[in-house]
């Protein structure tokens, strides 16, 4: 199994420099690196010629954005599976690939766990994982593109949307499961260490404006409210809501809970 590890990359030298030393450390080494940077001023192209020997293909020129970036790197990828580690996140381990080629699936897309380091508090915590995937999953989280390992088939004539700049790999992932049911495999291992305060979460509000812009193209109101007014819970929460309507036994005893709970107040 080919792996594509793609990265991209704009002034942010120090956090490419740790991103390229985690890929060149993989044990695994049926994979290729494809770097793409957007015309950084910060010293990121002598980064990247003094790793030239441990990357594939790499070019430092102006693009459009984010997804503009990405989709330079998906035309150039050969792989069976694409990742996508964007500069300053780091593969956890050193033997992930080796882990991740050992489970041997034919699934569309692979999904491991990121771990989420603050160096402020100095903790961390792995990222859960969704009992199932629908709409509604999707309208309250997506699944990480670090983690993930998509199949290279499902790029083709779809790439990422480039009229978003925040969100677009989150439409990706709902398209692909919501509307052409790609078979997801969940599995336990930790992926990767994500580097604290993304792009997307310093501009959490713009991100959730583009996010409700696509629903609001996709879906009627009525299913919008509904979806808005189960997203009220907090992520955790919501998943075990799954877990327990999905059980018939667990189902009734919670639907006990609630009307005693009416009577009460």
């Amino acid at each position: 199994m080919k792996y594509s590890i793609i990265t991209i990359n704009y002034n942010n030298c120090e956090g490419l420099r740790r991103t390229i030393e985690s890929v060149a450390r993989q044990t695994y080494r049926n994979y290729e690196f494809i770097v793409i940077d957007g015309a950084s001023t910060d010293g990121s192209g002598e980064v990247l010629k003094q790793y030239d020997n441990a990357i594939t293909y790499w070019v430092s020129e102006p693009d459009k954005g984010i997804y503009n970036a990405m989709n330079k790197g998906i035309a150039r990828a050969t792989g069976d599976y694409l990742n996508f580690m964007n500069s300053g996140d780091c593969f956890y381990a050193d033997d992930v690939l080796e882990r991740v080629a050992s489970h041997t699936s034919d699934a569309d897309i692979i999904v491991g766990r990121d771990y989420h380091f603050s160096a402020t508090k100095q903790q961390g915590h792995a990222s859960i994982q969704p009992p199932r995937l629908s709409m509604l999953t999707f309208f309250v989280s997506t699944l990480d593109h670090q983690s993930s390992f998509i199949r290279r088939s499902l790029f083709d004539g779809c790439p990422y949307r480039e009229d978003f700049r925040l969100v677009s790999d989150w439409i990706f992932f709902t398209e692909q499961v919501v509307d052409h049911e790609r078979r997801v495999e969940f599995i336990p291992n930790i992926i990767c260490r994500r580097e604290e305060g993304g792009l997307s979460e310093k501009q959490r509000e713009r991100n959730r404006t583009e996010i409700d812009r696509y629903l609001h193209e996709r879906l009627s109101p009525g299913i919008y409210a509904d979806y808005s007014t189960l997203s009220r819970l907090d992520k955790t929460t919501l998943y075990r809501l799954f877990g327990i309507l999905d059980n018939p036994q667990k189902r009734r005893w919670l639907i006990r809970c609630i009307k005693l709970i009416n009577k009460i107040f």
